[in-house]
Parts: structure tokens; sequence; C-alpha cells
């Protein structure tokens, strides 16, 4: 029995596992959209495209799957372009599906047209565009292997809406064999003997764990590794949560707004392993001076994200968890002595860096936003999935709320990208439908993409938007602040909607508080209902997020107020 395009498309998304698309309609994807009515699977009606991709995004990190989103041709397709930069950033695997105008219109500026092949090249992992009905299955199957295996990213599928309506037989291979895309999930065990010399040899070592870390599923491995050596573990943005951030050997976050005692451990190491990180600018502050005096390990999938940024003692292609699980073997064939001993001056010169300069702030009249993560984090006991928006807002999260477990941080973290939290939030919550999911917001990035309170609200969706609301885009102020003598220019909020009143527009539930002792009435009163919650706390103006390492400097010279 033939079958129209737009039905082997549904058929071998089923075929996949899928069971959630995240989407908006338009007349190029119709007969696609015809077909998802009678499919089994459940389609989330978004707001906008850059909120489809972004809660794809927040359903795959969550859940661990494969994200899926459908829009249609010309601005539909633009408008997710955001989104799948974020995701590619990021390393989140994704397939993408637009709409396009019939074959013999490509390249006629017919109505509704844009190359969204070639737009999307640099930020997808690949791009297809289909020409053959025949042709449909296959790439499907390709688009979700390539997304999902080695370094995962976003892969885009363009439909030319006559391929779609065309019919054509089922066929699907059995297996994908692509001949140029050959992932190296094993590494090479004389590189992990050379670690194992360098490790014995350490004196001050220090672990640096990225977001490969929680896409490989390597955090036990990691743990193990840590405890068994007793070396502290550092945290990229994107590596929250790979490992216990309760555990005694965390250090906190690296980079321009780390914890003092992670970056000057940094500074200070003789071995410095890197896992499932590209060392970001963000983090290595001046290239020179990052971890100067130490052999640096650079454990990756990736090939090209080695020695691309920082010169490395000992490469590493592989996978995080399979490369950590050998290393954890080999450790235990090796005789390294008293590890408790051995690491004892090092553990004590850290603890001297976090007693001497902890993570504070001072709460006093006005509501510090902090005070309100560090409530959020009792409230939830640690256990709630956290989305966030960027800007100040991403940084006190990652800061005062402390990550045990993977998947709990999502983040748009290499993209930067405002307006993510609250989709991702949408997309965890119905990937993870019996747990908290708390968006932490400020006043101006909620705004980006404040239209899908009305998807969470459609879908009787209980996602919690905490709301910092300091008036102003509070980490450009910061930076005026700092280094433009307080030239405030284009950064004030104070025009801005009465957020209790929209949440109650949209049906949702709003809360405010705008006192200290407000805080946790508020905080108990929405994180405990069934409802959409907007909670909005009127917190201090200026408050800064502190340390911070001015760009240019090294990461051991942070500003701390």
């Amino acid at each position: 029995m033939k079958l129209t395009g737009a039905q082997i498309l549904i058929k071998a998304l089923k075929d996949q596992g899928v069971d959630t698309i995240f989407g908006y309609p338009g007349g190029a994807v119709l007969d696609i959209y015809d077909e998802l009515f009678r499919a089994s699977i459940k389609h989330i009606m978004v707001r906008h495209e850059q909120g489809a991709v972004h809660a794809a995004d927040g359903f795959a990190r969550a859940g661990g799957k494969t994200g899926v989103c459908l829009v249609t041709s010309g601005p539909g397709a633009t408008n997710a372009i955001t989104g799948i930069a974020s995701a590619y950033m990021d390393s989140i695997p994704l397939v993408v599906i637009t709409g396009q105008v019939p074959t013999h219109l490509i390249g006629n500026d017919a109505f509704q047209e844009v190359d969204i092949v070639g737009m999307t090249r640099p930020c997808t992992k690949h791009n297809y565009l289909v020409k053959d009905t025949a042709d449909i299955a296959k790439t499907i199957k390709e688009a979700f292997y390539i997304a999902s295996s080695g370094r995962p990213g976003p892969v885009l599928i363009d439909m030319p809406k006559d391929i779609v309506n065309k019919k054509t037989d089922y066929e699907i291979p059995e297996q994908v064999t692509l001949k140029s895309y050959n992932p190296t999930y094993n590494p090479n065990i004389k590189q992990l003997n050379r670690v194992i010399s360098l490790i014995k040899k350490a004196k001050k070592p220090v672990i640096f764990a990225g977001g490969g870390i929680i896409l490989s599923k390597a955090s036990k491995e990691l743990t193990e590794f840590a405890r068994k050596m007793q070396i502290p573990v550092a945290g990229s943005l994107m590596g929250l949560g790979s490992f216990p951030g309760t555990d005694p050997l965390w250090l906190g976050m690296l980079g321009m707004h780390g914890t003092y005692r992670s970056n000057m451990s940094v500074g200070a190491c003789d071995l410095l392993i890197a896992a499932g990180v590209r060392f970001d600018d963000r983090v290595t502050g001046k290239i020179d001076t990052f971890a100067a005096g130490a052999d640096i390990v650079h454990i990756d999938i990736d090939p090209t994200s080695i020695r691309k940024n920082v010169p490395v003692s000992v490469p590493i292609v592989g996978d995080c968890k399979i490369t950590l699980g050998i290393l954890n073997n080999l450790i235990e064939q090796e005789d390294f002595g008293d590890m408790g001993e051995k690491r004892d001056k090092w553990l004590t010169q850290i603890k001297k860096w976090h007693d001497s300069t902890p993570m504070s702030y001072n709460q006093k009249n006005i509501i510090k936003p902090q005070y309100v993560v560090e409530k959020l984090y009792e409230y939830t006991k640690g256990n709630a999935i956290i989305t966030t928006e960027v800007g100040q807002n991403q940084m006190w999260a990652a800061q005062y709320y402390l990550f045990d477990y993977p998947n709990k941080f999502i983040t748009s973290g290499g993209l930067g990208c405002m307006g993510f939290g609250l989709p991702a939030a949408i997309g965890a919550q119905i990937a993870c439908p019996d747990k908290l999911v708390v968006d932490v917001a400020g006043d101006g990035s909620i705004q980006m993409n404040i239209q899908e309170m009305a998807t969470a609200v459609q879908y009787n969706l209980p996602v919690k938007i905490v709301i910092l609301n300091n008036k102003y885009l509070g980490m450009v102020r910061q930076w005026q602040e700092l280094f433009y003598d307080k030239r405030y220019s284009s950064t004030s909020m104070e025009h801005a909607p009465d957020f209790v009143k929209l949440a109650e527009a949209y049906g949702a539930q709003g809360l405010r508080a705008s006192k200290p002792e407000d805080v946790e009435s508020v905080l108990a009163e929405g994180l405990s209902s069934d409802k959409t919650v907007i909670m909005e706390f009127i917190v201090e103006e200026e408050e800064g997020v502190f340390p911070m390492v001015p760009v240019g400097a090294s990461i051991t010279e942070m500003l701390l107020v």
C-alpha cells in the first residue's frame, strides 16, 4: 500500500519512538498536520516557533530523548533558528522539521520561501532538503542517528510541500551507515595509561567536568573516579549536576562567575583532568594564565574540540562514560597508597580558600535575589528541575542552587539565549510530568517568550516561574556599572507589566513578594499549587553577581564585591 509523504513522515517518527512533537502549523505543513491529527503522537502547540525549539530542547535534556519540533516554511523556519543555534551550542539532540514551498518554486522567491538549509548550515550538526518522497523514511532515521550519536546536536529536515503530497512505498533501512560519519567512542588505552602516571605524581589535581559528562550519562563514573582518587571537581555551567553539589569534593562552578575556591584551585593545580568540556572563553579567562602550571588531560568525543582553545598534554578522543569507566578499572589495578593522606594538604588549602571567601550576600530590608534562590533550594530540597532564562538570574541559580544529579539544571549556556527558560520548562514538565519544574527568570528575559504562558495553561502544566524583578536588564546593567561609569544606557525595565495580573490574564496563578519576610510564604504557596504559577520577587535593583572575572583577566583575578 502506497503512502503519502506526510504519512511516511509520521510513521517514520513513530518508528523512532517519538511520542511528542512541539510545533506551530502553517500552509507548507498542513498535510503533515492533517496526518498528525489522526496519529497517536502528542502535539504541543506553542505560541511561537522559537518556543517550540526551546521546549523540544528542555524535553530532550530532562527526558534523555531526542526532541522533535515541526514548523512551517518562511517565518516559521526563521523563527526557529535561535532555538536551533542554542541547541547546537549546547550539543542537544533535536530533529527540526520545516515546511518548504514546492520543489518547482524553490529559488523563485515564492510566498514564505527561505533557504533554511543554507541559513542553518552553521548552526546544525547536519541538515537535509528532501527531494524525493522515497527518501523521507531513510532521512528521518539518519537524522535521529546523527542527532543523538557522537557529540549530539540538532538536525534539520526541510520538506517541500509537493514531496509531502506524493505517494510511494514505505521503506526504511534497518541500520544507518554513513561512511563519512563514524564517532570514536573507545579511547586509546596508551593515553589512559599516561593519565594514570600523571595522577600518581600529581600533588594538586583538579577535575573539570562539563556538559559532555551529562550527555554521555557518565556522572556515576565521574563520581566514582573523583572519590577514589580524592580529586576535587569543578564544573562548567553546563556541567552542573554532573557531580553531586553537596559532596565535599565539589568546588562549584568555574569561570567568570565561578566560586573563589574553584577558580583559585584551577589556577594553582598541577594536573587538570577536563572531561566533556570545550574550554569556553567564559571558563578560561586569559588563556595564557589558565591552569598555567598544570598538565592538562582533555577527554571529549569531539576531536575538533581538543586543543581548539587550550593546549593540552594528553588528548583523549572518546565517550566520557566509556573513558572514565576504563580509567576506574585501571585504577583498581594500581597501588596509589592512602589517597586521603596524599591529598590532605591540597584539600586543606582549598578549604582555606572556601572559608576565606565563601559565596555570600547581605540580606537586609530589600529582598536579595540570592536569598530567593537559597530558599527555593531549601523548599524543593534540591529535587526540582531548574530551568533558567539568561543573565543574572541564570548565574544566581547556578551559584546558590546545589545540583546533586544530572539533567536537573537546564539552561542556554553557549548561546546565552534570553527567553529560553519558560519554553524549556514546558518541555521538561512534559518529559517529566511527576517532577517539580521551576523556571528562574529575570523581569527582562521572561518577556522574551512570555506568550508561552498560554501553552503551559492550555496543557495544564504546573510549571512554576520565579521572577527576580530588579527593574533592569540586570547583567548588562552590572557591566555598565563596573566598566561604563554607571551609564545605564537602555537597560531600565521600569515600564513592565504587572506580572501577577498577567499570570491571571493567562489563566495562571500570580503571587508577589516585596519584603524579605514574604519570600517563604510566597514560595510555599506557589510551589504547592497544581497550577501554572508566576511568583514575582521585587529584589535589590543594583545587586551584582560576584565573584566576577573581568574580560581579559585571569580567572584568579576576581572582583569579589
